[in-house]
């Protein structure tokens, strides 16, 4: 992804850049981790999931496999992105189960709760 896909910033300090369209993801189903200016949005981290972590989730009580159409969701897979919430990560970061950040696709208010070294340890974009 690197189509700018909204106004907003992202945990670096850039535009931030679409998460994934297929599925489509994002708290507004546009394929961004924004907030639109809303307040209690919090699917704001752009991970690109593993096994581990859709196992690790489902073990949770949060299954992101399973499809819910009536919600517009197919269920993820394993190197699907999608726009996690940001308890949801940090749940999975203290486990040592985290998924892969996209820093560039997750938005900056997710640094009122981790540290951006915490979230560039788990980059997909800077290795």
């Amino acid at each position: 992804m690197s189509a700018v896909a909204s106004p907003e910033k992202n945990v670096l300090g850039g535009p931030l850049l679409a998460c994934g369209y297929a599925p489509l993801t994002g708290f507004f189903r546009d394929g961004c981790c924004a907030t639109r200016g809303a307040k209690g949005v919090a699917h704001l981290v752009c991970v690109k999931v593993t096994a581990e972590f859709l196992e690790f989730s489902r073990a949770r009580g949060n299954d992101l496999t399973t499809p819910r159409p009536e919600m517009r969701f197919r269920g993820l897979k394993p190197g699907d992105r999608w726009c996690l919430h940001v308890l949801r990560w940090i749940e999975a970061w203290e486990a040592g189960r985290a998924p892969k950040v996209v820093l560039e696709a997750t938005h900056e208010d997710v640094l009122q709760l981790v540290p951006l070294r915490a979230l560039k340890r788990h980059a997909l974009d800077l290795h």
